[in-house]
């Protein structure tokens, strides 16, 4: 283990300069930059809140916080296992050359969009002041959800980066997943409209309690129930385990397939 660390010290500018170049991609001839990151949730909340509350007449209080958040959430894994999911791949000419950590491409996307997920956050603390929502002591424990959608996004990203080298095909089937998978977390709907089939289905859904937990500390003050809180941390630990597994398994043969 000391090795690893000791490794990833060595790198970690390596690191660093990757996450940089990422951000500096994503904005390169934006005129408003980085502010994109807290636009373009607030836009999306409010043609969603539109939409949803006069289509659907949902009866949540607050829903476009309900909307936002959800975003919040469900973005920055789309975001974050997208561009990590295609960064060995990416970075094939770089790899074939010298001697790199491969896992550091992915954490650099994974860091990347982890950025835009606290821009994203901040944004939704500015819309709760806007609106005169209270804002209870239990958003401080915000972090707790942000770090387990982080881990749980980096073990799925791993895989999916890992998988990718052989099979790119996986490029363009993720979206159609990510897409199924929206639908089966509650970003948009409310739990209670569920049949009780389609509840416990959605509930295994590993995103669905981060972001059960993520409104009850930011939105309703609530403070997350221990069992949830241990499932939702074995969850994120568990996926990130295996994804360190799957990676390390197939990493040196990477070379061979880019």
């Amino acid at each position: 283990m000391s090795v690893y660390i000791e490794n990833f010290k060595k790198f970690r500018p390596l690191l660093n300069e990757l996450v940089s170049r990422d951000v500096k991609i994503k904005y390169r001839r934006s005129v408003l930059g980085v502010l994109w990151t807290l636009l373009n949730p607030l836009f999306m909340m409010i043609v969603l809140s539109v939409v949803f509350s006069n289509l659907f007449k949902f009866d949540i209080e607050n829903f476009p916080l309900y909307l936002l958040s959800g975003q919040v959430i469900f973005n920055f894994f789309n975001e974050a296992t997208t561009n990590a999911m295609g960064a060995i791949v990416a970075n094939g000419p770089l790899i074939k050359k010298i001697y790199v950590p491969k896992y550091m491409f992915v954490l650099s996307r994974i860091f990347s969009s982890s950025i835009n997920l606290l821009a994203s956050f901040t944004a939704m603390i500015f819309v709760m002041l806007a609106m005169r929502v209270e804002l209870h002591y239990t958003v401080l424990l915000a972090p707790i959800p942000l770090i387990f959608i982080v881990f749980f996004s980096l073990g799925v990203g791993l895989i999916l980066s890992a998988i990718t080298v052989k099979f790119r095909d996986i490029m363009h089937l993720y979206s159609v997943f990510v897409t199924a998978l929206m639908y089966l977390t509650p970003v948009i709907y409310p739990m209670s409209i569920l049949p009780e089939w389609l509840y416990h289905l959605v509930m295994i859904n590993p995103l669905t309690s981060i972001l059960i937990m993520f409104r009850n500390v930011v939105i309703y003050g609530r403070l997350p129930g221990l069992v949830m809180l241990l499932v939702t941390a074995a969850e994120a630990v568990l996926c990130l385990g295996v994804g360190c597994w799957v990676f390390y398994k197939h990493q040196d043969g990477f070379i061979f397939d880019l």
